[in-house]
């Protein structure tokens, strides 16, 4: 697309217009958030200073010092090149900057420097703002920013998730000033961001060892069903009942964090996700509720301790059955349930009733909507995000590519060697279930 009809549509849509063609998907999609959500004036002129204070923990200190150092290490490069390398933390405020020293000069007449915010919601579409909401690398050029002020930039960054939540942690951002990117740049910010997940990868295997260490202990003094989950509220490891209760396998422990179970009682996850959060700013802190599981039509209480090591929260143990503990509670605040699904066709964001979607597809980085409409492309590009979003709106995980709309079920398939096959009710609607997610499956149809 030329910077002529991107502008064009960027004055049209600033002025209220929601057909624009021009424009890639995912530009249009943050510039429907700096519009409608975040409310940022297109005619800002420099980045806000950051007020948000975040409390640092080892993981996130990890990352900075590696991005730190990835970042000095191709700073000539970029410098050569008239370009400028951030890292910013992940409310967008900017951490540290190496560059070309005009270019640096020009950048803090807009507040791209230390200190200052570029998240969307301060900052409008940039480099390092859509990073912090997209689960890859990304491309602003041009009149693809939000704020024509920084229209003559052209920036990629890419974000660095952690571990186990996904949540960011920081970006790598290389921004260059009416020029072009180093032809290197996608290259540089993927190898920096992979070096550095893996680098997070090990220490959440090494903080599930720890957590599996403290349910093998807990087992050994108790008598009632007993799991592991961690910060996100994934199954580590689960004995006989508790697997059961939860429709995950038992006694296997998931180190990995890419590999671990979700349990099929989203009450749970987010009763372990509420306690998590207070658990981390009260190391005492023990919750206790109720959830609801496909064994009992009574709802089975349930007791969440957290775990530290090294002062830092991994996870908590998860105890099925009454507890002699005070209750505190563990439920978290009650919240609406989602009404519409956002997706994109060519050019225009589409808003979707969640009847008219039948099931959700993961392909690479990309999630894909089986819809009454057609094929559509998700606004979010994480399966996990999206089926945790939709888990209370009658939708279920069923293989690690696959969220299904229960309700849009026609019939189930066995095949030989007793595979199952959802048939929905879409032209495209045949679904695969994987053996892990079987249980949980037949449990939400009682078959």
């Amino acid at each position: 697309m030329t910077h002529g009809s991107v502008y064009a549509a960027w004055e049209k849509f600033v002025r209220g217009d929601d057909h624009v063609l021009g424009v890639r998907p995912e530009v249009a999609i943050s510039w429907h958030r700096c519009r409608e959500q975040y409310r940022v004036d297109p005619h800002l002129t420099e980045a806000p200073i950051a007020v948000a204070e975040i409390d640092h923990t080892p993981e996130h200190d990890v990352v900075f010092a590696e991005l730190g150092f990835r970042a000095a290490s191709l700073a000539h490069d970029v410098s050569v090149a008239g370009g400028v390398v951030t890292i910013c933390d992940s409310t967008g405020r900017i951490l540290a900057e190496w560059g070309d020293p005009a270019t640096v000069e020009r950048a803090e007449q807009a507040n791209l420097a230390p200190w200052f915010c570029w998240s969307e919601a301060a900052a409008g579409t940039n480099g390092m703002g859509m990073a912090l909401e997209a689960h890859g690398p990304v491309l602003v050029r041009g009149a693809e920013h939000w704020c024509r002020a920084f229209h003559d930039w052209v920036c990629a960054g890419v974000a660095v998730r952690d571990a186990v939540n996904r949540e960011p942690i920081a970006v790598l951002n290389i921004s260059c000033y009416r020029n072009q990117l180093p032809a290197m740049a996608g290259s540089w910010l993927a190898n920096a961001a992979t070096k550095t997940q893996c680098l997070l990868r090990d220490r959440a295997r090494d903080s599930a060892s720890e957590l599996v260490a403290a349910y093998t202990q807990a087992r050994a003094n108790s008598t009632e069903a007993l799991a592991a989950v961690d910060t996100a509220g994934k199954v580590v490891i689960a004995d006989e009942t508790a697997s059961a209760l939860m429709g995950v396998p038992a006694r296997v422990p998931a180190l990995d964090p890419t590999v671990r179970w979700t349990p099929g009682l989203p009450e749970l996850i987010g009763a372990a996700r509420y306690a998590a959060r207070q658990a981390a700013r009260n190391p005492d802190y023990i919750g206790s509720t109720q959830v609801f599981t496909y064994l009992t039509a009574d709802p089975t209480p349930i007791t969440l301790r957290p775990v530290f090591l090294s002062g830092q929260l991994i996870g908590m143990l998860v105890s099925f059955g009454d507890s002699d503990e005070p209750p505190t509670p563990a439920e978290s605040p009650a919240r609406t349930l989602p009404r519409r699904v956002v997706a994109t066709r060519e050019n225009r964001t589409v808003l979707l009733p969640l009847t008219e979607v039948a099931f959700a597809e993961s392909e690479g980085n990309e999630v894909w909507l089986s819809t009454d409409q057609g094929r559509l492309r998700a606004a979010s590009s994480s399966l996990d995000g999206l089926g945790d979003e939709l888990a209370s709106a009658g939708f279920l995980r069923v293989h690690r590519r696959y969220v299904v709309n229960l309700s849009r079920i026609r019939e189930v398939e066995r095949r030989r060697g007793g595979e199952l096959f959802l048939v929905m009710d879409t032209a495209d609607g045949m679904v695969p279930v994987s053996r892990r997610n079987a249980p949980a499956v037949r449990r939400a149809l009682d078959i």
